[in-house]
């Protein structure tokens, strides 16, 4: 099983790779096998160190029971073992969740995703009960805490983590919603126990403080310029890294707008052209212009970080 000690440096969030009809209501299996086979392909063989799928950009929200069962299968099928995958599960009550936790161990998977069900906001008491429950249920998947507090409705403080530790195959955490205070006082809590994932803006300095890597969206838009950050915190080059956060961060468009955060993300992989993600799938599916300007403007600026950083990232990798 996975444990800590596998997962560190830059974790993919997979768009859920949608055919060409996905945008229309009436579609019922939208799940494009062979783009999402090369997507895949190509990520691990240009670097990604962890691949997660069905997250909130992973549009858990929007796929039918069966193109549930078609995205576990065919991502565990094109990941094959060769680096740590986790695939989502998180939903709107306990029960369902456990229900894609059995199918994916059926489906060979070893790691899930999860977040606390969200329809109504947990108290945190019930949240730790939450994945207690799981990990006993499921010793043998390694569980990531998907922490999402904006969407999920519940901020898990660090001391939750002296509970939630204490089941052993809670092996990490998707995160970026903690100062650095916090986040010190987090890690005297998980060290050693789970493997954190911050924000790619976050990746320094909080690699420093005990971050083991980062979470990035934009990384399907090419993924060089995280990974030349992640080379850079593993060289303890901070100059390096340090040049790597401002430029990612001057092409965000500003806070983001959770209307739009993960479906302009998803128009935006489109159009920077390095794996075709496929449309949006309804309800989200009229984008506003002004919208639409500013995802054309974060695209240029990440292929333009992707030729600064993809040379250098590219020889470390063959090194």
């Amino acid at each position: 099983m996975l444990t800590s000690k596998d997962l560190h440096g830059v974790m993919a969030m997979m768009p859920a790779f949608a055919t060409p009809d996905a945008n229309d209501i009436h579609s019922t299996s939208t799940i494009d096998v062979d783009n999402l086979k090369a997507g895949v392909e190509r990520m691990i063989s240009d670097g990604g160190d962890v691949i997660a799928t069905t997250g909130s950009f992973g549009e858990f929200h929007t796929l039918l029971w069966d193109e549930f069962e078609t995205i576990t299968r065919a991502t565990v099928a094109a990941v094959k073992g060769r680096v740590p995958l986790f695939i989502g599960c998180t939903s709107l009550n306990s029960r369902e969740t456990v229900k894609k936790m059995k199918f994916i161990r059926e489906a060979g998977g070893d790691g899930v995703l999860v977040g606390v069900p969200f329809y109504f906001p947990s108290t945190v008491d019930n949240a730790v009960q939450f994945y207690h429950d799981i990990a006993e249920m499921f010793p043998d998947l390694a569980i990531m805490v998907y922490h999402n507090p904006a969407l999920h409705n519940v901020t898990l403080p660090v001391d939750a983590f002296k509970r939630i530790t204490q089941s052993p195959n809670v092996v990490a955490m998707k995160d970026s919603h903690r100062t650095t205070f916090e986040f010190l006082r987090l890690m005297e809590v998980v060290q050693g126990k789970m493997s954190i994932f911050v924000n790619q803006a976050q990746y320094h300095p909080f690699a420093s403080l005990g971050a083991a890597g980062c979470w990035s969206i934009d990384a399907w838009m090419g993924p060089w310029p995280v990974l030349r950050l992640r080379d850079a915190i593993n060289e303890n080059d901070v100059d390096t890294a340090k040049q790597i956060i401002l430029d990612l961060t001057a092409g965000s468009g500003g806070p983001p707008n959770l209307s739009w955060r993960e479906t302009a993300a998803k128009i935006a992989i489109q159009q920077a052209g390095y794996c075709n993600p496929g449309p949006l799938r309804p309800p989200f599916v009229n984008v506003p212009e002004a919208v639409l300007q500013n995802i054309q403007r974060r695209v240029e600026h990440w292929k333009g970080l992707c030729e600064k950083y993809r040379p250098r990232a590219e020889r470390r990798a063959t090194a």
